[in-house]
């Protein structure tokens, strides 16, 4: 399996591994089937995501792809990270080999999932926003 410069990067390197302890939403999601499993902590000040940690318990592209996220949402709007694909992230990781692909989509569910539970903590119904949050299939 060949496994891009970036990719190798961001597993040997990862950005913002930890946990925000007063963190505004905080996301878990994992794939029952390859045993990955990713938690996403963001902490959000007005509409802005002024940080984004994560911890994953996985394979190395399931490091690289939740580095890779939190870099590409840290900063941003939420209106933004709702905009984030498992495609932005493969494609800002220089490509995944096909049986990885997997694990972007995992990296945009727990984004996706930390969102929802910072609407959910604001009295916010998250669905119509966020959409619904399913167990990313093999």
């Amino acid at each position: 399996m060949q496994y891009s410069e970036k990719v190798l990067d961001h597993f040997s390197n990862p950005r913002n591994v930890g946990e925000i302890e007063d963190a505004d939403g905080v996301g878990e999601i994992g794939n029952a089937k390859c045993g990955d499993i990713m938690k996403m902590y963001l902490k959000i000040d007005g509409s802005i995501i002024t940080d984004a940690k994560f911890k994953t318990f996985g394979c190395g592209a399931a490091v690289a792809t939740s580095s890779m996220a939190t870099e590409l949402i840290k900063g941003k709007s939420i209106d933004d990270a709702l905009k984030l694909t498992n495609q932005a992230v493969v494609e800002a990781l220089d490509g995944l080999p096909p049986v990885k692909i997997h694990c972007s989509v995992l990296a945009e569910q727990a984004v996706r999932c930390a969102l929802s539970d910072y609407y959910t903590r604001q009295g916010i119904d998250p669905v119509p926003i966020v959409g619904e949050i399913k167990e990313p299939e093999e």
